[in-house]
């Protein structure tokens, strides 16, 4: 406790961290101001209602820092950004002369990568303008719009979607931790105080035993997210030694660590996707003129709705994906061909080929962990409103990540700030 006051005396003595902790909540207050403004014309019953049975919705909702719910003129926030990013890293991982340039031409490369993710938000985000404007519309949640005011409100939540990326950068440069992370949490953790509400004005006395139960639950669950986010495998390094001129250089030992959840929260995004889209698109298609096709609709949506198939999918989709993101984002051969050039090697490994094959060996293992991490939290949202029947006290999934990443990151930032100062 100590140790937490003296850490917390230091943050705020130090001038240039202070001012950079003041000018990330500056940032926060704008985006909940941005945010508490809505595009014309709202029926907000229509709106909460379409919110609560559409899951696909309420997980944009998260990645817009709570913006969708209201629908502000900054609804997408940083959703297409977000998407955009994740494209190029994919794009990157299969290009050679992208995957090139961010090996080789380090920060600049990578400048320019980031450069290219912000030119497709652009598009990104007048495409997702335009799909949410026209289903909003069927659903009557806006009124049908003609031409030029349908225009007129793209443009709008394109440039709001385009303001938020610029604030999300802002607060990357001059204040502390990442800034489109940041926004998220930012509007999760908005959203607390009126789940809690909600929980206190719908309480029951019958229903102490499960309080209770998911308090002691959310403390265990939080504590296991942290460690196994947390969690690394630490493979030993050693360096050749070598003599140039009258000097010894290397003979020294290190580690490569190995992160047990390399892909973060990426799976449970790329699985929500492939399972919800199908179901955004079948009410749509429920409405057509065409027997079969309406009857074939209204199957499928019946059947994604199934609580034990939604799950278990859901479940099955993210531990594929955990695989799939990590064999991307992750290159074994890149990693054993730069120990070899820099004289390193793992004790009882060959370099080259059979190092990449050991690397190979070991994450296979340790992604099976991890993807069965991420797959629990996943549907432990789920899980819980099932047993409990009180969807305030389902805890877990993409927002617990979420938060408990940002949180983390955020602290390991100022720990460097305050290190560096001491230094």
């Amino acid at each position: 406790m100590n140790t937490f006051i003296e850490k917390f005396q230091a943050v705020f003595q130090d001038k240039a961290l202070r001012f950079r902790i003041f000018f990330m909540l500056a940032m926060f207050v704008v985006i909940r101001l941005l945010a508490a403004i809505p595009i014309p014309n709202i029926d907000p019953g229509q709106l909460r209602i379409f919110l609560e049975n559409n899951q696909y919705i309420s997980l944009l909702n998260v990645f817009s820092g709570g913006g969708l719910s209201t629908l502000s003129i900054v609804m997408l926030a940083v959703g297409p950004y977000i998407t955009a990013t994740i494209i190029m890293q994919l794009i990157t991982m299969m290009s050679p002369s992208l995957k090139e340039m961010a090996q080789n031409e380090g920060e600049t490369g990578r400048r320019k990568i980031n450069q290219y993710s912000r030119l497709l938000t652009v598009p990104l985000a007048i495409v997702q303008a335009f799909g949410f404007l026209i289903l909003l519309q069927r659903e009557n949640i806006v009124p049908h719009l003609a031409v030029f005011p349908l225009l007129t409100n793209i443009l709008v939540i394109v440039a709001g979607s385009v303001l938020m990326m610029w604030i999300g950068e802002l607060i990357s440069e001059f204040g502390v931790g990442n800034g489109v992370s940041l926004i998220i949490f930012a509007g999760i953790v908005a959203r607390i105080p009126a789940s809690i509400s909600q929980t206190v004005f719908s309480y029951d006395a019958s229903q102490l035993p499960y309080y209770i139960a998911f308090l002691v639950l959310a403390l265990v669950i939080i504590y296991g997210v942290v460690v196994v986010t947390e969690a690394e495998r630490a493979v030993p390094v050693t360096y050749a030694k070598r003599v140039r001129g009258n000097r010894v250089y290397g003979g020294v030992s290190t580690y490569l660590p190995l992160r047990l959840n390399q892909a973060g929260v990426i799976p449970i995004v790329f699985a929500l996707s492939i399972l919800l889209i199908p179901q955004f698109v079948f009410n749509i298609l429920e409405g057509v003129k065409t027997a079969w096709l309406a009857s074939f609709s209204h199957t499928a949506v019946n059947l994604i709705a199934n609580q034990w198939f939604y799950g278990i999918a859901y479940f099955f989709l993210v531990f594929i994906f955990t695989y799939f993101y990590t064999a991307v984002t992750f290159d074994p051969e890149s990693i054993a061909t730069n120990l070899q050039k820099n004289g390193a090697f793992i004790p009882g490994v060959r370099p080259g080929a059979s190092t990449a094959a050991h690397l190979t060996k070991i994450l296979l293992r340790i992604t099976f962990v991890g993807a069965l991490f991420l797959g629990v939290i996943a549907v432990l949202p789920l899980v819980l409103k099932a047993f409990t029947g009180i969807a305030s006290l389902a805890i877990g999934g993409t927002a617990l990540l979420i938060v408990v990443s940002v949180v983390l990151d955020t602290v390991k930032k100022i720990d460097a700030q305050l290190t560096a100062k001491e230094y």
